[in-house]
């Protein structure tokens, strides 16, 4: 019983470092997604005096994916109701031309600001209007949700990592004996360790593999019965093969760095 106590001790403060490793990875994954769609609909409008190219828009600001021009038939139709075909025409010809411009990338609102200047400082455009009260509000609540996480996580992953090297503390009393004798017959000091890097890889293997079996019950048992849109729709994102190997990779990494302090910080101890 102590001996299975003594190793839940280890994997679980590692299995909250690697839960929070994975649920970031999903959050990446699925926001891409979502800044996608608010990439897609998002767009600006962009007033000039002559016909302007997509070619000359991206010269001058290279965020400008695509721009649509706006049919000018169809804005004097409404505004001209009842008017005369010569003053329709008239005031067909005096109206500005109108494009919908749409940007490459889910931007902060200092790089809005900054295409808007760049597309005004050309003499033939005469205004852009980039909506941005609605853009920065969603952009400044998306980034604070983003940021959160990695705070929480980050504190977390600290917290796990202290707790991880106070048990390797522990198990390095548990065999102290042993690593003295093999001193005492000049092994060096990380030979002496070996018990204990093989103990916390053997541990990280294990964190690991149930890290991984909780995420694919999330994938393919709670995700199709929570009723929850998001998380059908984003499916395919919340567990891929290709994280286990990032998985075993920050979990070993976390026990080697705790193996490796535990054993250089009592090595003046043990002398």
């Amino acid at each position: 019983m102590k001996f299975i106590k003594n190793h839940l001790m280890f994997i679980l403060p590692l299995m909250a470092i690697l839960l929070g490793v994975e649920f970031y990875l999903v959050f990446d994954r699925t926001t891409d997604s979502y800044e996608q769609g608010l990439k897609d609909g998002y767009s600006m409008l962009v007033v000039t005096q002559k016909p302007v190219s997509l070619e000359k828009l991206q010269s001058l600001n290279k965020h400008v994916s695509s721009s649509v021009k706006i049919k000018r038939e169809t804005i004097v139709k409404e505004i001209a109701k009842g008017v005369s075909e010569s003053s329709t025409q008239e005031i067909l010809t005096s109206l500005p031309h109108f494009y919908t411009v749409r940007l490459d990338a889910y931007i902060a609102t200092s790089e809005l600001d900054e295409i808007k200047e760049n597309l005004e400082s050309d003499t033939a455009i005469k205004s852009v209007e980039t909506f941005g009260s609605s853009y920065s509000s969603s952009y400044r609540l998306f980034s604070f949700i983003k940021l959160s996480l990695k705070i929480f996580i980050g504190f977390m992953g600290l917290v796990s990592l202290l707790l991880i090297i106070k048990q390797m503390e522990i198990w390095r009393f548990t065999h102290l004996q042993r690593m003295q004798v093999m001193e005492i017959f000049g092994a060096p000091l990380m030979l002496r360790s070996g018990i204990l890097f093989r103990v916390a890889i053997i541990d990280a293997l294990l964190a690991t593999l149930f890290t991984s079996i909780f995420f694919v019950y999330i994938k393919f048992v709670w995700a199709t019965h929570s009723g929850i849109d998001i998380m059908r729709q984003n499916q395919d994102e919340l567990f891929r093969i290709s994280d286990i190997m990032m998985l075993l990779l920050v979990a070993l990494v976390i026990v080697i760095i705790a193996v490796t302090t535990v054993v250089w910080t009592s090595k003046g101890v043990e002398e």
